[in-house]
């Protein structure tokens, strides 16, 4: 029997699972972390470990190839029925039997070790980057923001990692496989950013943390803009999908969580009226969105604009900028959130607007 990308592998023992287990323990991070790493449902994860939820051959490839073990492993197979060592193996051997699946040919596989490999037991910890999974998900997204999802063929994906599309198959069988590693790759980035972003403001005023937030959701640089790009294809894409709409609601509900928490902690602290912090949480992330989309849609036709002959006086500019945005948000702010005190003592400062150098690259 020869198993496609989209299979689920029995596993009434458990075996698979104690395998599996194994690579995710001597990756040296968190089950959570390790499932952001081969681009999983953390909550997916946690239910095959447990016995509630079978793995896909597709996701045990993912698994193996960030674990560097073999995925024959894995599986617990000597023959051919196993899958291939890794997407480069599956480029050299495998054909694809349909548009979303593909059978790993015998040449293709490895035998299984009685063992697991050294890797598994002995070496550092991985990169959040490293791997194919990783490198398929990180050009998807680069080509969706660029495209748009819709415009984005498999065949693409798979000249931009310079590798075969039975290569992308193996470890995504479908397009929407892709989309879904692809959106859930960038809400973990933007998390993660989020985080570190509130970390070194340090837990003194509230209202610090707050502009910070603000700056970082401020499509300014390239790469900032192009995170809002695969938003906005993520909520097209969210009305009509099941599976991306629960993540868009998840990520949103987080997101959310986040800035009610700030806005909380500044009113015990006295920064921040006594306001509804969810309600006011919602208005201004709803306040973000729409600002931000006028600033993409603006930048759009800012290289025409720039380029034409200026006969006003007033200097070629896109209609909303990120300047525009970040001033309204903290106009907002100002009207809506400070306390009295507060106000006065921020009107009187010139706030500097820092961009996060390390913000993820696509």
């Amino acid at each position: 029997m020869r198993h496609t990308a989209g299979d689920r592998i029995e596993d009434s023992a458990g075996e698979v699972a104690e395998r599996v287990r194994k690579v995710v323990e001597a990756a040296g991070c968190t089950q959570r972390e390790f499932a952001r790493r081969v681009v999983m449902d953390p909550s997916k994860l946690s239910r095959a470990l447990s016995g509630t939820r079978r793995f896909t051959v597709a996701e045990l490839a993912r698994i193996a190839d960030a674990g560097e073990v073999d995925a024959g492993w894995l599986l617990g197979s000597a023959t051919a029925d196993a899958t291939s060592t890794g997407a480069d193996a599956t480029s050299a051997g495998a054909a694809a039997t349909s548009p979303g699946t593909v059978t790993p040919s015998p040449q293709a596989v490895t035998a299984a070790p009685a063992t697991a490999p050294s890797s598994v037991t002995s070496r550092e910890p991985l990169l959040p980057s490293a791997g194919r999974p990783l490198q398929i998900v990180r050009e998807t997204v680069r080509l969706i923001a660029e495209h748009g999802f819709h415009a984005v063929r498999v065949a693409d994906i798979a000249a931009a990692c310079d590798a075969s599309t039975a290569a992308i198959h193996y470890h995504f069988p479908g397009r929407a496989e892709l989309l879904e590693a692809a959106v859930r790759w960038c809400m973990d980035e933007d998390t993660a950013s989020r985080a570190t972003r509130i970390a070194e403001a340090g837990a003194g005023n509230a209202a610090v943390e707050l502009r910070e937030l603000l700056a970082l959701q401020t499509p300014r640089t390239a790469q900032q803009r192009r995170q809002w790009l695969v938003w906005l294809d993520l909520w097209a894409e969210a009305a009509r999908s099941t599976a991306i709409g629960r993540l868009h609601v998840d990520y949103y509900r987080q997101w959310r969580t986040t800035v009610a928490d700030v806005i909380r902690r500044g009113i015990a602290q006295g920064v921040f009226r006594d306001v509804d912090p969810e309600f006011s949480a919602l208005r201004l992330t709803a306040l973000i969105d729409g600002l931000a989309s006028q600033v993409l849609a603006s930048a759009a036709g800012a290289e025409d604009i720039a380029g034409a002959e200026d006969t006003s006086g007033a200097g070629a500019r896109p209609d909303t900028g990120p300047d525009d945005m970040y001033a309204a948000l903290l106009a907002h702010v100002r009207t809506e959130l400070l306390s009295e005190a507060e106000a006065e003592a921020d009107a009187e400062v010139e706030v500097e607007v820092e961009v996060d150098a390390s913000s993820v690259e696509f």
